[in-house]
């Protein structure tokens, strides 16, 4: 064994506040610790036989993205955007940011009509307007360079295998089809590509193949992203796309090639005994899973356990106060002021978990005033989100990596160049570009800006040091909530990783609360109601959760039960 495979060092027992000791580690990781958990099997395993040939984590979460785009079409791929987060076993974590940006035409009336009104939101997302330019290559090609060990192109061999040799549509993949038919059939390619002669959606069990996705990804491998983001291949985004934006600052190629990822700081802070870092602005994820975990530990949740209507109120009403803010500061923080030191900051957070009892509800939540800023922004208006994929990566060198990527909704805009979708990821931005008084909102649309997401890839470190747990989720705003929920489920409740990702999920981003439907929590509503929930109601939620857990026998990972996720190990 190397000494860089021996980078796990034995650690103490992790003795949690208001909790039980939680695994202990052993030693040091026996060989091919390796693994990654994703939404789909087939690109887990993408992910895993990068690891078998040597590769880094960073490698596996490439090849794992890249397959990803091809199974399923409907949630991420080259088309859009993600954000990564890569630690490594002495601390260090670096986030890359390849979320899409407007176009440099685009003006704060981008979403309005003539007359000065919102459109609809389906309006705008089977349209150019939502189109973004994508990010997810550019951030692959950062990462790759800095943390990748195999050859980039070996990266794209098993998402071409796929495309080119054909993949099984799944169950779930089809009734993606049958619900977005809108996007997914919006242009003849998609038609073709995956309904037959009848209009119906193709049964499952059918082998598809997607040629042109492969000779996309072939372009790629041998030529880097200059192929994808000049030339050709960018002159047909901006002539699909403005060929759909029916109103001037259509998307150029100008805007395409000129897009680069950044590194940006990473958003780190102290929970219990761990160090929880994640995305910074512009997703509000980092910040909003914190302020949901801050607030609320000064109270015993171990104690309390997952099935106390108590602990799910006292959650409810934390994520109230943390969207609140989510919703006033949040934005790119390349156009506007962030106030990210005071929206973290400890003493502020403690303040903010006092408005909450255990017995009561809060009658009306607003936003906080954290340090560093002096008027508030007013609230947007921003749709609600869709979509997305999440997937880790763990390998022998005790590096980690979170990433989640997304296109937004399903099938993004339907629009489709060279085998992928692009995103509607625009749709994202607020739609009316100022408050009541007139004031600009943060998250407005601006040329060359990157839209707020909810996207949270998550790493946490125990008090040793020693990296502990990778996780991230799809699923629109939920995200946060479902990132928090894994996050408590692990530290509070010393459940392990598989049942801390199957735990229900109760969502309150408002003064509206949904519990998961078909789950325990449906029999709590009237628990929920009785402590001054109003309004609370069992719905479906978009919820697909992924994860890894260092313990005493290595990494454990887990993928979320509601979906068709899975873990490969090398």
């Amino acid at each position: 064994m190397s000494l860089r495979k021996l980078t796990f060092l034995a650690a103490p027992l992790l003795l949690l506040q208001g909790c039980t000791t939680v695994q202990a580690r052993q030693a040091a990781p026996a060989l091919h610790q390796g693994l990654v958990s994703a939404a789909d099997p087939r690109a887990a395993e993408a992910g895993a036989e990068m690891l078998r040939q040597g590769g880094s984590a960073t490698d596996a979460a490439i090849a794992t993205m890249l397959a990803l785009n091809v199974v399923e079409p409907q949630s991420s791929g080259i088309g859009g955007g993600g954000f990564m987060l890569r630690g490594d076993a002495k601390g260090q974590v670096v986030t890359f940011d390849g979320r899409e940006t407007a176009p440099s035409g685009a003006d704060p009336q981008w979403f309005l009509d003539d007359s000065g009104k919102p459109l609809p939101f389906m309006t705008a997302v089977i349209s150019g307007r939502s189109v973004g330019v994508p990010g997810n290559l550019r951030l692959a090609e950062e990462a790759h360079e800095r943390f990748g060990k195999l050859p980039w192109a070996t990266l794209f061999e098993p998402a071409i295998k796929l495309a080119r040799g054909g993949w099984v549509l799944s169950e779930r993949g089809r009734e993606f089809l049958v619900n977005a038919k809108n996007r997914a059939g919006h242009q003849p390619e998609g038609l073709a590509l995956f309904y037959g002669a009848d209009g119906q959606p193709l049964p499952a069990g059918t082998v598809l193949r997607n040629p042109a996705l492969a000779d996309t990804l072939s372009q790629v491998a041998s030529h880097g992203t200059v192929w994808f983001y000049a030339g050709d291949n960018a002159k047909a985004i901006a002539r699909e796309v403005a060929a759909e934006t029916p109103r001037g600052g259509a998307m150029t190629p100008e805007d395409i090639a000129a897009y680069q990822a950044k590194v940006r700081p990473e958003v780190c802070g102290e929970y219990r005994t761990y160090r929880i870092c994640g995305m910074g602005p512009p997703s509000s994820g980092a910040a909003t899973v914190y302020a949901i975990l801050k607030q609320l530990e000064r109270f015993d949740l171990h104690a309390l356990g997952p099935k106390s209507p108590t602990f799910w109120h006292l959650f409810a009403e934390s994520q109230r106060l943390a969207y609140a803010d989510r919703e006033r500061y949040l934005g790119d923080t390349d156009f506007v002021s962030v106030p990210m030191k005071g929206l973290t900051d400890p003493a502020y957070l403690a303040a903010r978990g006092m408005l909450i009892s255990p017995d009561s509800t809060m009658p009306a939540v607003a936003a906080g005033t954290p340090q560093g800023i002096a008027l508030a922004p007013p609230d947007g208006d921003e749709p609600e989100e869709h979509g997305t994929s999440h997937f880790v990566a763990v390998d022998d060198w005790g590096n980690a990596v979170s990433y989640t990527s997304t296109i937004e909704g399903s099938f993004g805009s339907g629009i489709m160049v060279g085998g992928y979708f692009l995103n509607n990821e625009l749709t994202d931005f607020s739609f009316a570009p100022a408050g009541p008084d007139g004031r600009p909102v943060a998250n407005r649309v601006q040329g060359g800006k990157r839209p707020r997401s909810s996207m949270a890839p998550t790493l946490v470190y125990d008090r040793g040091g020693h990296l502990f747990m990778t996780v991230g989720a799809a699923g629109g705003a939920t995200i946060p909530v479902q990132v928090a929920r894994a996050l408590i489920g692990v530290i509070d409740f010393g459940l392990p990783v598989d049942q801390a990702v199957a735990l229900p999920v109760l969502f309150a981003p408002g003064d509206a609360l949904a519990v998961e439907q078909g789950t325990y929590l449906e029999a709590m509503i009237p628990q929920l109601k009785a402590l001054g929930h109003g309004q609370v109601s069992a719905r479906g939620l978009p919820l697909k959760t992924n994860a890894a857990v260092h313990t005493a026998a290595g990494w454990v990972g887990a993928a979320d039960p509601r979906s068709e996720g899975a873990v490969a190990r090398e």
